[in-house]
């Protein structure tokens, strides 16, 4: 059976905005095809472990000797970068936390990017290369990274040089503008525009469900 791997990294809860849309995309995606399942991973409910040792980084063949790894560590490594390889596609939930990725994604994606294994070249493809990922990134404010005076999304450029540029993933990502126009009263006159960019958002997201 064909499989979506489905990331959520919101702390959130019900407020969350990230959570509905992956979940949404989950839903599309399984009713695009009977042969179609959804295996998630809750990052804020099970975190995975920051890297133990620099080891961890590399390709066994490309360790040093004092970059020694614990079988238990390097177990959990494969099994999520298994998890990883064994999908059709992913989506992942990230909202901007103080401008960056939530540090339970980034040691989710630490745990996946290893060089001389995962890693993508001209020559050789890494393990993981071609994949479809779509990026659910929520933000308080709106950025506009090409503007100097509207930069400040440090979030889905990490992502997007990590899974895209460095290891050939297949990136795509949809943002989602003015999240905390409904809780901080000095955005509340974006709150049409956010409602906006939420819809939009859903729309994009169902679109790459059926048709990825």
């Amino acid at each position: 059976m064909t499989y979506l791997l489905a990331v959520d990294s919101s702390i959130t809860g019900p407020d969350s905005v990230s959570r509905p849309l992956v979940a949404e995309f989950a839903d599309a995606w399984r009713a695009a095809g009977s042969d179609r399942s959804v295996v998630s991973r809750d990052l804020a409910a099970n975190p995975v472990p920051h890297l133990t040792t620099a080891g961890l980084h590399y390709a066994e063949a490309m360790r040093r000797p004092h970059e020694s790894v614990e079988p238990a560590a390097a177990e959990l490594q494969r099994q999520l970068i298994d998890e990883v390889a064994g999908a059709a596609a992913v989506v992942i939930g990230a909202p901007m936390y103080n401008w960056s990725i939530p540090s339970t994604l980034k040691a989710w994606l630490d745990h996946l990017h290893v060089l001389g294994a995962t890693t993508s070249s001209d020559e050789e493809p890494g393990r993981l290369a071609g994949i479809p990922v779509v990026v659910v990134s929520p933000r308080g404010l709106a950025y506009d990274n090409s503007v100097p005076e509207q930069a400040g999304d440090y979030t889905v450029p990490a992502i997007e040089k990590i899974l895209a540029e460095s290891m050939g993933m297949n990136v795509t990502s949809v943002a989602v503008d003015f999240t905390l126009a409904d809780r901080l009263p000095p955005l509340a006159e974006h709150s049409a525009t956010a409602a906006a960019s939420k819809a939009q958002a859903l729309e994009r997201l169902r679109e790459l469900a059926r048709t990825l």
